[in-house]
Parts: C-alpha cells; structure tokens; sequence
C-alpha cells in the first residue's frame, strides 16, 4: 500500500471490487483500456486514521480523460482523474505499462484546486457540474512542471473529459451545495450562438465533410510556419471562402468575439474549427483513436502509408457488398484522399486521420453506422 504526500491511498488490484460501470454505451468507459476497469485508484477496504482522508476516498467523482493536441503522440495518451467534493480539488493520472505485467499510475496533474482558464467561466474553481462527457478541463502548463515539452509549447493544457461514473455524479451533485444543474452540456448565449453556426456549417457539409475538414485541416497546418497553433482572422477568413464556407460579416465578427476571449487577434485553428463545424461525440472519437493506436502501437503520433494501405480492408465496404465496386477501387479511392489530406504523403500524422473521420461523421447520423465503418475497416 502505498501513500501519496495528500495521504491519499492508491490500492492493489486484488482490493478493487467496484468496477461496474452504467452500461450507456456513450457515457461508459468504453473509450477505456480495461486496464482502467481493473485497477484504479483511491478505492480501497483499508481504513485509514485519517477522516479528511476517507471523506476524500469516498466522496470522489473518476473520469476519463484525453489532451486536445496535434500531437499524435499526446493525443494518444489515456488518464484517469477524480474530482473531490470534500474540497472540490482536482487530480489525474496516467497509467503506464512497464514490461508485460507491470503497470504504474504516474502522476499528471498533481492534487489541488484549480480553476477555469478559459472561456466563460475563466477564473471560477471546477465543480461537480464542470465535469460530464465532452467538457473540457484547462490548467496552465507552466504550473505542472513534469509535463513534456511538446504540451509546455502551449500556455494551456486543455484536457477532454471523455467518460464519468453517472451514478456518482448524480450521488455527489446532490452532496455539493448550489449544484442543480443537469448532466450533459449548458449552453449560455455564446453556446447557442456557435451551435447555431454549426447547424449551418453542418448542412452545408453533408456531402463534402471528408474533402473540406481534411483540406481546411492541411491548408492551416501550412500557414502555421512556427508551429504555434494560432493564426489571425485574415487568415480564418480566407480559408472559410475557399472552401465555401463564408459568412456574414457580422456572424464572423461575433464569432470571432467568443473565440478571442483574450483579445490577442488570433486564434489556436482546432478551436476555430471545433467551434465553427462542432466535432464528433466522445464515443466515436474513442474509436476513432482506438484505430490509430492499433496501427500506431508504440504510440509514435505517425503512421506509414504502408502500413495504411497494408491494414485498410474494403471487404465489408457498402459498395463492395452491392457489387458496384472493387475492394481495390474502394482502397485506391480512400488512399488517395487520405493522401491528398496529408503534408508528407508518405505518411499520416493522427490529427491527419482525426481530420478523415471528423469528415465523414458529418454525413453519418447513426453511432453504431459510424462505428461499424471504422470496425470493418481496420478490424478493433
């Protein structure tokens, strides 16, 4: 057993007996390796001297969670956090496999309380109503010193929460004073307005989703000469003609507003781009990621073409089974657009492919339509 400096406890596996989960496909642990499942942490049969401690074991909210980046190898990455309603503090690990049967839970985000550092309720410490599939968990990176210097490049750290224990949440909402909210994602006048934008963007993309999300994607990717991330509005508004996706000018400047809550003049492009076309639900993005790390084990952030074309199966495609196409006609067309989306065409980065399936969600309006795409094409 071992004790943190919090003097909370991280258990062995064999006293984890709480392992059920809601079986809501799109709210489970899904997204999760069963690792997860199998060995978590602040669960214990130990009682301690300590009642603050079991106040905190007791009273915690566990999510999943992933980083928002364009690093494959980061965005790779799988962590595990709880939120405590004793002092509404904040903490998150990452699991780490060493040799076959060895895991560790590496620290992340180290315990404390944290507040928003951006958006509308920039400055106002997390809550239990912060935290449900989707919401996005920001810290500065400048204040976690462990982390890698491909996440210090950015100011902030912005992490996707991707599962939560419903049961829990409901438990611990009415615990925690003043939280009345309900589960999901509230929307102000900020939100409605985005959304409003995105039904637009969204019908306007039925039939072109692929070949405008990839193109925007690389096109940005390109003028991002430093790599920061950020560009200006001129360039926001460019692209938006190019790819016939204009509009007024005084939707545009509102838009813009929210975005540029900092008033600095530019924006990071994959929250330009989030924010103007929406992006797909947590769960088939966790499919979409499970697809990248099969190809991309060792969690490089790279993948060859030949290795694409090598895993890539057309047999179960709809046109292969009416006989309108060849499993080959229907590769070569993916290859190829895939390819076209890419900077090296030699291989694809995970944003890349990320970029791919964003596309192709727009025109899919079934889950288990979409997931059975990525299950027949790349066999998880």
């Amino acid at each position: 057993m071992i004790k943190n400096k919090n003097t909370a406890v991280i258990s062995d596996p064999e006293q984890n007996v709480n392992t059920a989960f809601p079986n809501n496909p799109q709210q489970d642990l899904t997204s999760a390796p069963l690792r997860f499942r199998k060995r978590t942490l602040h669960e214990t049969k130990i009682r301690t001297s300590s009642t603050l401690t079991e106040n905190m074991l007791s009273n915690k909210l566990r999510f999943d969670a992933r980083i928002i980046c364009r690093n494959g190898r980061d965005a790779c990455r799988e962590f595990i956090g709880f939120f405590f309603a004793h002092d509404k503090s904040v903490t998150i690990y990452e699991y780490r496999h060493f040799g076959k049967n060895r895991t560790n839970a590496l620290p992340f985000i180290q315990k404390g309380i944290y507040v928003h550092k951006c958006g509308q309720r920039k400055g106002k410490p997390y809550g239990i109503n912060d935290f449900y599939p989707g919401a996005d968990l920001s810290f500065l990176t400048a204040e976690h010193q462990s982390l890698s210097e491909s996440l210090r490049q950015n100011p902030i750290l912005t992490m996707r929460i991707t599962a939560i224990d419903v049961e829990t949440f409901n438990s611990l909402r009415a615990i925690c004073e003043g939280d009345k909210w309900d589960l999901g994602v509230h929307w102000n006048d900020d939100g409605n307005i985005l959304l409003a934008v995105q039904d637009v963007m969204k019908e306007k993309l039925k039939k072109r989703g692929v070949r405008t999300l990839t193109g925007l994607g690389k096109y940005f990717r390109q003028l991002d000469n430093g790599g920061s991330g950020y560009l200006g509005k001129t360039e926001f508004k460019k692209a938006l003609e190019m790819y016939h996706l204009d509009v007024s000018e005084k939707i545009f400047e509102t838009f813009w507003l929210i975005l540029d809550e900092n008033n600095k003049g530019k924006v990071d492009y994959g929250t330009f781009v989030r924010a103007l076309i929406g992006e797909m639900n947590e769960y088939r993005k966790s499919f979409v990621r499970k697809a990248f790390m099969k190809l991309d084990p060792n969690k490089t952030g790279i993948v060859s073409m030949v290795d694409i074309r090598k895993f890539y199966c057309a047999k179960k495609h709809p046109q292969v089974l009416a006989g309108s196409s060849s499993e080959e006609e229907i590769k070569s067309a993916f290859l190829e657009t895939l390819e076209n989306a890419c900077s090296n065409p030699r291989e694809v980065s995970y944003i890349e492919f990320e970029d791919y399936y964003e596309g192709l969600s727009i025109g899919i309006m079934s889950d288990e339509d979409f997931i059975n795409i990525l299950r027949n094409s790349w066999g998880i």
